[in-house]
């Protein structure tokens, strides 16, 4: 190939010791040369001959050229690593003649190892004086030049690795976001909750609403199902005797995609035996306040353009109470599940069940319509009606609702609660009912979890459990507005293949040229 024609090899190099990081090699030089100001008494003498002892005290940094100001003899270069960037001094006189002639033949984008001495140039930044330079590994195609003012976010959320390098910015962002992860972790784990790992692909496919990828197991020779939850499982542990699990769980919908979903994406899900929704909702109050903390340093923070109060006492409405405030429309008022289909009727909103819909049915179109949009601030919504919650415990004060909440922040839903059904009975006529739903509308798809009930057969304490979606936690405390800012890599349709030269052509025209 044209870039060995000199017998250089540009990936040759196996290893290179680093024994410095940019980020803190500025650190150091600030702190040390704050400390020899006071030291010497501003005697500039004194202090230029402390700081001639560090043309001793070399380190190693490697990392990619980002710019270069060529001034003959004399070169800088900018050099990024995965902490900041420092500026870099190249001199002929320092790494010889035939090392520098080679040198000038690098690019932007090529990743090298410097070695050299810390010093601050005479427009007060400080640099690294090199000794010995090293190519490390050659960029063959040239980095985008004007990437700041580029437009396409399909390039970036394709490129990923391209967004990385010039935009220190974006890998805040996933920085931040396991940051995020292990702080959660650290929360569940402080107070008694033990992490564990359920199964991906599952035997069957059950009757929720999610429609599941499906795949196919050779050896068995069966269909298998990704997973839509982790839910069942992580129950079946509280029935085994685990009082307190989590899972961080990826999981897979075979369903649409906008700014907020993602077939594939990343929940937590947790349950707690001896609690109830209630102990749930203080929970995820007091794991947000302190989230919001650790990661933000504030308990306000700003998403949107909108200040989002985290640290006050979240607003918690049932639906009924809700629907009312935000619709004018008050539940208490239908007799009969005519009436509230008179109602939604008059009012414009459209029930997907028609001449089937319940009351119930009619209250959460009547939220969808009226009231989700309007939850800026942190706000629970609590006491679902039971056709929409088969998995959550009914209140014994009214069977048509159930132990569920769900809360919302800036007008999405974050995350899902229940009073956990443990009655193996009512949760088997639940599943049942949700099976024949999918038969009616001719969808052959979806069966009862035999295997979930029988657990809960041999019985399960009452427990609290919430799913959590972490993308649009990580969206939140970062205010990035699309789920694709906090995906390194989300799903995307595949560019239509292009004739023309292969992409080693295309390199090898590169290096010629």
């Amino acid at each position: 190939m044209q870039r060995q024609a000199n017998g250089n090899n540009p990936f040759a190099i196996t290893k290179f010791d680093v024994t410095g990081k940019a980020a803190a090699i500025k650190a150091t030089y600030t702190e040390t040369e704050a400390g020899w100001i006071a030291e010497t008494n501003g005697d500039e003498t004194l202090l230029q001959e402390k700081l001639d002892t560090l043309k001793t005290q070399l380190i190693s940094i490697a990392g990619r050229i980002m710019s270069w100001r060529d001034m003959g003899r004399a070169n800088f270069i900018d050099v990024r690593d995965d902490t900041d960037h420092i500026q870099v001094y190249v001199r002929m006189n320092d790494i010889g003649r035939d090392a520098f002639k080679e040198f000038k033949k690098w690019d932007i984008g090529d990743i090298v190892g410097v070695t050299g001495y810390m010093f601050r140039t005479k427009k007060g930044e400080i640099s690294i004086h090199t000794q010995e330079i090293t190519m490390l590994s050659k960029s063959l195609l040239p980095l985008p030049e004007k990437w700041h003012g580029l437009k396409d976010q399909d390039m970036r959320y394709r490129q990923r690795y391209l967004d990385l390098i010039v935009n220190p910015d974006v890998k805040q962002t996933f920085v931040t976001r396991s940051q995020i992860l292990r702080e959660i972790r650290a929360y569940l784990d402080g107070i008694g909750y033990l992490e564990v790992e359920t199964p991906v692909l599952l035997p069957i496919q059950i009757a929720a609403a999610a429609r599941p990828f499906v795949t196919h197991h050779n050896t068995l020779d069966m269909d298998m199902y990704m997973r839509i939850e982790t839910e069942l499982n992580l129950k079946k542990l509280i029935v085994g005797g685990f009082d307190r699990v989590y899972e961080v769980g990826r999981i897979f919908r075979n369903e649409g995609m906008d700014p907020a979903h993602n077939p594939e994406f990343t929940t937590i899900e947790l349950y707690q035996a001896y609690t109830d929704y209630i102990g749930i909702m203080n929970l995820v109050e007091d794991m947000y306040r302190t989230l919001a903390k650790k990661i933000c340093g504030k308990d306000v923070i700003t998403y949107q353009g909108m200040d989002i109060r985290l640290g006050e006492p979240w607003e918690r409405l049932t639906m009924v109470e809700a629907v009312k405030k935000y619709a004018g429309v008050d539940y208490a008022d239908w007799a009969t599940d005519a009436d509230a289909r008179a109602c939604a009727k008059a009012k414009g909103v459209d029930v997907e069940e028609g001449e089937s819909a319940t009351k119930g049915h009619v209250l959460i179109a009547f939220f969808d319509a009226f009231v989700e949009e309007q939850l800026i601030q942190p706000t629970i919504i609590y006491d679902y009606p039971v056709e929409n919650s088969p998995l959550a415990k009914r209140k014994p004060q009214d069977p048509a609702f159930t132990e569920r909440f769900e809360y919302f922040i800036y007008a999405r839903e974050m995350g899902n609660a229940f009073s956990e059904m443990n009655d193996p009975v009512d949760q088997r006529e639940r599943f049942v009912k949700q099976v024949e739903a999918r038969r009616a509308l001719g969808d052959m798809t979806g069966e009862v979890d035999e295997d979930f009930v029988t657990a809960l057969e041999y019985g399960m304490p009452p427990t609290g459990g919430l799913g959590l979606g972490l993308d649009r936690l990580v969206m939140l405390l970062t205010d990035s507005p699309s789920i694709r800012d906090v995906l390194l890599f989300p799903t995307m349709r595949p560019l239509p293949k292009q004739d023309g030269a292969s992409s080693e052509t295309e390199h090898e025209a590169k290096s010629e040229a």
